[in-house]
Formats: structure tokens, sequence, C-alpha cells
């Protein structure tokens, strides 16, 4: 389909920063056609009328656990280990492969109208994510969760086998709006051998791995005292960031400066989750030492268990306050970065290069906000208005490969009506049921 939007105003976020105002964006199929001067030959399908629109490159989000909406708000005001042993690691031992499905449609609704077209997840039944992903139209990263502690101890009694048939299955790249990555919980859940077996399989594959990495201090003194390294050092000694894809790692809070420059070495890609670390009490990553250092870093919401909602928004805000505050520096993350923290960042990350700018050629993922609102005015910076004011809310229409995810505020691949009353039965029945606990966290 084609499409024209006419007189908007565009935060490109090309090479230049260039912000189009009173312009128009010419779209077919799946990419972008024009930005600007439209050819006289294109001719379009739909006319969108851009006056008081601001359109900007739709949010990636580079790490996630999406159907655990079923527990948003069921594990509150506890520290990292007990949120894990006494409430996630029992919940999950009631989980069904219907409650993935129906927690990640309900996690796509709300990102959808939040202005991601892309997720990163890690988490259980991926197939039935995949699912999600094809209905709702958006795209994703996908790797299936795995401890490596025998089938008996896993969710569903899944196996490195079944993850890599998913991903023989399911991973195509290209054209594709899916991507497949083999997910390991993290080196201190996975025992050596596993995670050996897990290189191996990523490298006949060719695919990447994605994993939780040095999420805190203790984790980092338990594997100094039984490996002698820090968990960086450790992952890279047995392999795991020297896959023919680079590996995305979440959250690296607690990191050495030889452990910073090992992964800006081997080109990982880390997700950085403020709102999580700030809600469990994690302490902060360095996000600015990981962007002095040049590695890749993307923001992400993690898991609404933790977080309490998949808003790219109030991510892309908080880590703009946070490093602020902690580097005494009001020039500290100006609102041009953040955007692509949010935008290209996630993207190339999650191996959809191609998107994250409007430029022609590119890939028409859109987001376009509504200006015509108080708290928009005056427009002095769009691009501050998007990071510091904007709202889901102001969110009317979403475009991933050139197709709309939402139209008017209308969510247009997916019956919302249905995705909420499936989502909250499955989330009430998941926490009243016989639970145990699956496995246990220690620092």
């Amino acid at each position: 389909m084609n499409v024209l939007i006419k007189g908007a105003d565009i935060l490109t976020l090309d090479p230049h920063d260039r912000v189009l105002h009173d312009c128009d964006i010419a779209i077919a199929g799946h990419a972008i056609h024009a930005v600007g001067g439209i050819p006289r030959d294109f001719h379009p399908d739909e006319t969108v009328v851009g006056r008081h629109r601001l359109v900007v490159p739709a949010f990636f989000n580079a790490h996630c656990h999406s159907p655990m909406t079923l527990v948003r708000g069921w594990a509150e005001d506890l520290p990292f280990d007990r949120w894990l042993n006494e409430k996630i690691w029992v919940a999950e031992s009631a989980l069904t492969p219907e409650d993935v499905f129906w927690g990640a449609a309900l996690a796509s609704a709300e990102m959808i109208r939040s202005g991601t077209v892309g997720f990163a997840d890690h988490y259980f039944w991926m197939e039935e994510v995949a699912k999600v992903v094809e209905v709702s139209g958006m795209k994703a990263l996908l790797a299936w969760c795995l401890f490596g502690l025998g089938a008996e101890r896993e969710i569903g009694h899944a196996t490195l086998q079944k993850t890599v048939d998913f991903a023989r299955l399911r991973h195509r790249g290209g054209e594709s709006r899916l991507r497949v990555a083999l997910g390991p919980h993290s080196p201190y859940m996975c025992p050596d051998a596993f995670l050996r077996k897990v290189v191996d399989a990523a490298h006949r594959l060719h695919i990447g791995i994605h994993l939780h990495l040095s999420e805190s201090h203790e984790q980092v003194e338990r594997s100094l005292a039984e490996h002698g390294q820090t968990p960086v050092a450790h992952m890279a000694e047995l392999g795991l960031f020297d896959g023919p894809i680079h590996a995305l790692a979440a959250h690296c809070i607690s990191v050495t400066q030889g452990d910073l420059a090992l992964l800006a070495r081997k080109r990982v890609c880390v997700a950085h989750s403020p709102k999580t670390y700030m809600k469990l009490g994690m302490g902060m990553a360095p996000l600015q030492r990981f962007l002095e250092l040049g590695i890749n870093a993307a923001l992400a919401t993690d898991g609404p268990a933790s977080n309490s909602d998949l808003n790219m928004l109030e991510v892309m805000r908080l880590a703009g306050l946070v490093q602020k505050n902690d580097q005494r520096k009001a020039e500290a993350m100006p609102c041009g970065r953040l955007l692509r923290l949010a935008t290209s960042a996630g993207a190339q990350a999650m191996g959809f290069s191609d998107s994250g700018a409007i430029v022609e050629g590119g890939r028409a993922d859109l987001i376009l906000f509504d200006t015509d609102q108080a708290h928009w005015v005056p427009r002095h910076d769009l691009a501050a208005a998007v990071v510091y004011t904007a709202h889901p809310g102001d969110v009317t229409d979403v475009m991933c490969d050139g197709r709309w995810l939402l139209r008017h505020k209308e969510l247009v691949t997916l019956d919302e009506e249905r995705v909420r009353r499936e989502a909250e039965v499955r989330a009430l029945r998941l926490v009243g049921a016989g639970m145990h606990q699956v496995r246990r966290y220690r620092g």
C-alpha cells in the first residue's frame, strides 16, 4: 500500500538531525519512498492529513518479558531476591502456553499504543509469542529462556533442542519481522557446561544470544569466588560474545572498567532498563560509560512485573533525568541521543538495522503524535517535547513496515477487548493456582 502523509512536522533522527516542518512523507510498501519532495509519479492509496501531527521513528524495546503482564502489580515493594524467590518464580510454576500467548498479546496492545513496534523478548513458550508477533504486525527478537538445570526444572519441560528447533523454524532474517536468539537466563543460574552447548548451537544456527548479565554486586562477588572472574569476563571466556551475531546483554549494572572494555571489544549490545533498577533498588548501570566506549546501549522496559508498564516514553525520560542528576550536569544525555537509544539503538540490537530514522529507503516504522494539546504548547523544541512531555495518549497512529497497527487511536491488528478479557482471567487464575517455587535465586 502507498501512503502519503501531508504537511506534518518530522523528527527524522537522520545523521544531520533534521527537523522538518509542514513536510510530506511518501511510503511505498514496507519502506519510506520520499521525504519532502514527493515524486510526481507517486500515487497514494491513502492520504493522511499531517496538520498538528509530529512524525517520529517508532520505538524498539531492547529487553522485556512481555507475558509478565499477567503478574503486573503482584510482586511489589520487595528486594530483587525476594521478588524472584517469593513471587515470580512461584507464579511461573502455574504458567501455561495459553497464558503466555494472552500475556504477550496484552503487552503488544500496550506497546503499540505507546509507539513501540519492536521488542526483544526473553521468556518461555516462544512459539506462542511468535504467534502474537504474526497477528499484531510487530517486529521481535525472541529468545526462549532456559536455565540449563534439566528439563524437569524448566518451565514446560523445555530443552535446548526444543529451542534450537524453534530457532530453525522461525529465524528467517532478511525481510522477516521476526528474529530468534538463544536465551540462557544468566551466568548465575546456568551451568558452564550448558552455556558451552548454547554457544555451539548459536554458531551452528548463525544466531545471537540474549541473556541477563551482571545485575548486582552480589552476583559479581559470587562469580569471583567460584570462577575467579567477573560474570562479564567469565562469559567472554566461555565464548558467549564470540558468536556470528552480537550478543544482547540485559542490565550490566555492576561492571568493572575491564568489563566495560570487554563489552566494547566484543561489540556486545547492552539493554538499559532504568525504571526496573530504581523500582527494585538495584543501583544504576553506567549508561554514560557504555556510550563513551562505543557500546551499543539501547533502552528497554524490562518486564511488566518489575517495571509495571511497557512505556518507552517513560523509560527514555527516566534515563535522561537519572543521568543528568547523577552526573550533576544538565547537559548530559541530550534529547536527540535519548531518542536514538529508544529507536535505532534497539533496532540495531535486534537485527533491524534499516529502522530508526525517517530517511528515503528506511523502513516505514513510524509514530504520529497529536501536538494540538495544551502540554505541547509552545512547540519550541519538538525533540524535548517527545522526551519530556509526551504521553502514550498523544499517540494517534503507529505504522510498522508500512502497515498501520494503530489508526486514529484504534488498534487495527488486535482485538483489544478480547485481549484484555482473556489476559485478566488468566492472570487471576495464575496467582490463585496451586504454586510452588520452581528454582531459587542466590546472589
